[in-house]
């Protein structure tokens, strides 16, 4: 059995007039279906003239009755849950800034795959690497950080071999070549000694 358009207060002509002012495309073909069938117009030739089916314009007269002309807006999908909460997103900002015990979690900076295994073991939520890397990214962090520092490095080693290093200088690097006065780059004869050969 078709759905009835219960709502009085517009007629098919001020249907119209709302299409023309919305800001939404989709919403002025829902107005124009609608409109068509106020106007006498079968539901089948209505909804294939606006670009959609019989059952979507049955739902679009559902919405119409109960919200009027503003339930005919595109809205947007919520998307999917968020699988960690606002706690565990600050605790996890707050480890990744901290940085790994290399005692403890056997490396020197997180990578995504140990990032998914701590949150898998502290927070038992499963995540694929690649939304653990959206998450970072939402939390500020980006791909590219600074090379790690090993904690076994000595830093008077490293000092003293910048030292002892041979510094370049002008003096060891090669002459440039002397500019020629010719274009091919070989030196002329003077034009008195070409007459005299």
């Amino acid at each position: 059995m078709a759905v009835e358009i219960v709502r009085n207060e517009y007629t098919a002509l001020d249907l119209r007039r709302e299409a023309a002012r919305a800001r939404d495309s989709a919403q002025a073909r829902r107005l124009l279906a609608l409109a068509l069938v106020l106007d006498g117009a079968s539901r089948t030739q209505a909804a294939l003239s606006c670009g959609m089916d019989r059952q979507t314009l049955r739902d679009w007269v559902h919405r119409y009755n109960c919200e009027g002309i503003a339930g005919l807006v595109s809205r947007k999908q919520p998307g999917p849950k968020q699988r960690l909460t606002a706690e565990q997103l600050v605790e996890l900002s707050t480890i990744v800034e901290k940085g790994p015990d290399p005692d403890k979690d056997g490396i020197v900076r997180w990578r995504r795959i140990d990032l998914r295994d701590l949150i898998e073991d502290r927070f038992a939520v499963s995540l694929h690497e690649r939304s653990v890397g959206k998450i970072l990214n939402r939390l500020g962090f980006r791909h590219m950080s600074v090379r790690p520092r090993h904690p076994n490095a000595d830093a008077d080693a490293q000092e003293a071999f910048k030292k002892t290093s041979p510094r370049l200088s002008n003096a060891s690097s090669p002459k440039a070549p002397g500019k020629s006065r010719s274009r091919s780059g070989f030196r002329t004869k003077p034009a008195s000694a070409r007459r005299a050969a």
